[in-house]
């Protein structure tokens, strides 16, 4: 089992479990599927998949990484068409009483994380990761940003780019800096970005 160098990229569905709770299962049955296919289809620069978790599907891509722009046009892509779908949902089952509840309460943020701790494995027909970073980027799916819909960059992503160049390509939102501390793995930074003035 060899570790490579990889880009970890995980949009997952915010209000998930509100919107189960809202819903009756035949509605959210329909909904959560064609949304999750909504977030692989709109994948432009080549991320492979190795889950789909319910409500987030995990990317990643080894080699040499996409230039920082190429990543975050591939964000907002994956967040307009994600919105798009929305309201393309509501209006398909605009007969159930419950529809409004697919742009109120469902929502997209997006995880991105940079590490060398990661190892594809082959388990039966698919390609399963193991290691410390995969660890650490969904621990950061648990964080203190108040906002519903955003991107998160870890500190480790970020350091592999000149210094600056985050700055340049977030002229949409405030790009601001923060941490968790998280059990067996310890302090994590990153910085993150809102995104929903993308759609207003």
């Amino acid at each position: 089992m060899t570790e490579k160098h990889t880009l970890l990229c995980i949009p997952d569905i915010s209000g998930f479990t509100e919107f189960m709770r809202e819903t009756d299962f035949e509605l959210s049955s329909k909904v959560i599927p064609s949304l999750l296919n909504n977030i692989i289809y709109s994948n432009e620069i080549g991320l492979k998949v190795s889950e789909i978790e319910g409500d987030a599907v995990l990317f990643y891509r080894q080699g040499p990484l996409p230039s920082f722009r190429a990543i975050m046009d591939q964000c907002r892509y994956f967040y307009t068409e994600f919105y798009k779908q929305l309201q393309a949902l509501r209006k398909t089952y605009k007969e159930d009483e419950k529809a409004h509840y697919i742009p109120e309460i469902l929502g997209l943020k997006i995880i991105l994380h940079y590490g060398t701790e990661i190892a594809p494995v082959k388990v039966g027909a698919r390609i399963k990761l193991l290691g410390e970073d995969l660890i650490v980027a969904h621990r950061l799916l648990k964080n203190s940003i108040p906002e519903n819909e955003y991107i998160l960059f870890s500190e480790a992503l970020v350091k592999t780019y000149p210094p600056g160049v985050i700055q340049n390509q977030t002229d949409w939102g405030t790009l601001k800096e923060s941490s968790e501390t998280y059990e067996h793995v310890g302090t994590v930074r990153y910085y993150h970005i809102g995104l929903s003035s993308l759609t207003d």
